[in-house]
């Protein structure tokens, strides 16, 4: 008989939840509505390694949301599912085109090169967007021995600076690549900040318009953790299952992973959270307009401020609210908002803007 006693926790806080900051939106801990549904997977025996009732009901709300050929296979952080997702779509002597900025060059230690064994091609883009033209920058010599095959196209939506691809502008993209015979992948951390910004399902900049494989965000939008590879045209990989294992990706209680995916999606959370959050970086950049001495970089499209004030005013503004240089030299920040963004928080941290200015 199970144990129905209260439940004691010798746990500690370590930490002033009053804290706040505009470093990253992984900053942020996990929704309420995510550690409740953690709590309802809890308890008894489920089937280990995927099996389980709760990513059997994952996949009918990937079917919901992307289609009824589409398929979901949980994993554990973003970086997994980049590489996960590259290497079902590429052969060993693969290459990848992206954008300069992708996180998948800048912000993954080099693991899509190292552990997916992977050639980069990037591409410098002013926006951290690509375009047909600048693929063609990397896009060739595929009969040449010399030289990575590019086989993969990755775009990242929202981009690392916070724009956002229209629909139009993917299908332009997988429909240049797919020409080429290549095929594409969307790096989704933020998947639902840029359905959020563009007010369409997700289905619109996806698989409705070419993308054949998605690392769909969990962690940046309110998860403990946990991310998936969502396979969107199962003629375009191979073998998912064994290299998401060998990729060390496969979650034994992979339940705690496919609850919070489920929780995620259902009741529209996923859209909730991200229009909060996007809707706060409005308000910051609105802020930050009426401002002087401060310049917005780009155009904030979803829940990201990049800006560009005197290196001294962020040197001190730091040690009040945590954030991180973008480009240190140049003066250039980003802030980023999540979920749990309040207006007072945005309201506190531009009054603190405008103090350290004025000093």
């Amino acid at each position: 008989m199970a144990d129905t006693r209260p439940v004691r926790t010798d746990a500690v806080r370590h930490h002033d939840p009053q804290v706040r900051g505009f470093a990253s939106d992984n900053y942020a801990g996990a929704h309420p509505e995510i550690l409740a549904a953690l709590a309802v997977a809890n308890g008894g025996h489920q089937i280990a390694y995927g099996e389980d009732a709760y990513t059997e009901h994952l996949q009918r709300l990937i079917h919901s949301h992307f289609g009824q050929s589409a398929e979901a296979f949980p994993v554990f952080n973003g970086t997994g599912a980049n590489v996960v997702a590259l290497q079902a779509l590429t052969d060993r002597w693969g290459a990848v085109v992206a954008a300069e900025s992708a996180h998948i060059n800048v912000d993954e230690g080099g693991a899509p090169e190292r552990v997916a064994g992977l050639k980069l091609l990037t591409v410098p883009t002013p926006d951290g967007k690509l375009t047909p033209e600048l693929i063609d920058r990397q896009a060739f010599g595929w009969d040449d021995e010399h030289r990575a095959m590019p086989q993969v196209v990755s775009i990242t939506q929202n981009t690392e600076l916070g724009t956002v691809y229209t629909p139009a502008e993917i299908r332009a993209i997988c429909d240049h690549a797919h020409g080429y015979g290549m095929k594409v992948h969307l790096d989704g951390a933020r998947i639902a900040n840029a359905a959020a910004s563009l007010d369409v399902p997700m289905r619109a900049f996806t698989n409705a318009v070419g993308v054949d494989i998605l690392s769909f965000g969990g962690t940046k939008n309110g998860m403990l953790f946990g991310e998936a590879v969502v396979v969107l045209n199962p003629d375009a990989v191979r073998h998912m299952k064994h290299v998401r294992k060998m990729s060390m990706q496969l979650a034994s209680k992979m339940r705690f992973v496919s609850v919070q995916l489920e929780a995620l999606l259902t009741r529209d959370l996923w859209l909730r959270n991200a229009r909060h959050a996007n809707t706060m970086a409005r308000r910051l950049a609105a802020g930050v307009r009426d401002t002087d001495g401060v310049e917005i970089l780009h155009a904030v499209e979803a829940n990201a401020v990049f800006a560009r004030l005197p290196h001294d005013v962020s040197e001190r503004l730091q040690k009040r609210y945590r954030f991180y240089f973008w480009d240190e030299p140049a003066g250039d920040v980003r802030w980023m908002c999540s979920f749990d963004t309040t207006e007072e928080d945005v309201d506190g941290f531009l009054l603190a803007l405008k103090e350290e200015l004025a000093r």
